[in-house]
């Protein structure tokens, strides 16, 4: 297992329960089991807080914990537009993404195809829980 999936999954500040959420979202991987939820506060088109609970592996965990990082403070469109990109990255490294995002192509890559369901749960989340 690749340390870097470990490290970023050690950042659990947003692992908790939204008040007052906007979007909120469940999601299982059927393949293994993993479960999600996924809690938003979007205003004016703009993601302004975001929480997750999961019952997860380590790589889903790493997922959710960059995706919580990344998307305060982003537009709902910029989200989406990411999100397309992110299902694309495991079949082709030269996909173009908003430098925001680069974080992303560490963990989204070929070397981790095992686990692609896994790391890509938390975006097909968000993405429900937006309506995308």
């Amino acid at each position: 297992m690749d340390l870097r999936i470990l490290e970023i999954a050690a950042h659990t500040e947003n692992n908790k329960v939204v008040e007052n959420y906007t979007h909120k979202s469940k999601h299982k991987n059927p393949l293994c089991g993993d479960e999600m939820e996924i809690s938003l506060i979007v205003k004016e088109d703009v993601v302004k807080d975001m929480g997750y609970q999961c019952k997860s592996c380590v790589y889903c965990q790493a997922s959710v914990s960059l995706l919580s990082r990344k998307v305060k403070e982003k537009r709902v469109d910029d989200v989406k537009k990411f999100i397309k990109v992110g299902e694309q990255l495991f079949e082709d490294a030269k996909v173009s993404m908003e430098k925001h995002w680069k974080d992303f192509k560490e963990i989204l890559d070929k070397k981790n195809l095992s686990r692609k369901e896994c790391l890509l749960l938390p975006l097909r989340t968000i993405a429900k829980a937006l309506k995308i």
